[in-house]
């Protein structure tokens, strides 16, 4: 039966029977062949009580695949999954939004991903724009195109420009790595004993980099709590 439990998409909700209920989370029977687990750590975000309150040997529950395998595991989860998973973004695709919050750096777009993506005002159109408040308010519906994600902390940076534009790379805190100068510039700093001058002005660019991202992460966190 492990050719049922390969059909199953991650996110597909599901019904099943608590077969077991042990330390770990509990076993559940989704007609695969093959118990499901359910860990502990999968209850839906939000839920005070405890596991043992929620799910009982012997109930029905309504649960979504978290993961599976090639083997017939499949993990579940009872946190609703969000309409665009994570792993499926990728750079370039296109999404049609909802602008949630409006900043002086630029605007987040709510595009069904388990956070929202943020547009800096330098992508908000192909033109200058001096206030995003001038492209884009809170509620309106807009396309916008992934041109980064990053895992730490997970973020996603969109564009709303209609034109091509050369996208980002979507390494993982890739923008924390130093700028690599050319060699030619490299001997000329030499020459002029400006090295530790360099450094001292990465060092800045970097801090200021990592001051607006964690801006950026407080003003999205208030969003996220509705403040």
């Amino acid at each position: 039966m492990a050719e049922v439990a390969q059909t199953l998409d991650v996110g597909s909700e599901v019904t099943g029977r608590v077969k077991h209920v042990g330390i770990y989370g509990a076993l559940v029977d989704i007609g695969t062949g093959q118990d499901a687990l359910l860990h502990i750590s999968q209850l839906a975000d939000g839920e005070e009580r405890r596991f043992e309150e929620v799910v009982q040997a012997d109930s029905d529950i309504t649960a979504f695949v978290y993961k599976t395998r090639q083997d017939g595991y499949v993990a579940l989860t009872m946190e609703k999954p969000p309409l665009v998973p994570w792993q499926s973004i990728r750079q370039g695709n296109t999404y049609t939004g909802e602008v949630i919050r409006v900043e002086n750096f630029g605007v987040f777009v709510d595009f069904g991903a388990e956070r929202p993506g943020m547009v800096h005002v330098s992508e908000m159109a192909d033109g200058y724009v001096k206030s995003p408040s001038d492209v884009a308010s809170i509620g309106q519906e807009v396309e916008v195109r992934v041109i980064k994600k990053s895992g730490r902390p997970r973020q996603i940076d969109l564009s709303m420009k209609k034109d091509d534009v050369a996208l980002a790379s979507v390494e993982e805190d890739a923008e924390d790595e130093l700028e690599v100068p050319t060699s030619m510039a490299q001997a000329f700093r030499r020459a002029m004993g400006s090295t530790e001058d360099n450094m001292d002005r990465n060092d800045k660019k970097r801090g200021a980099r990592k001051h607006h991202r964690n801006r950026q992460e407080e003003i999205l966190a208030r969003t996220l709590r509705g403040s």
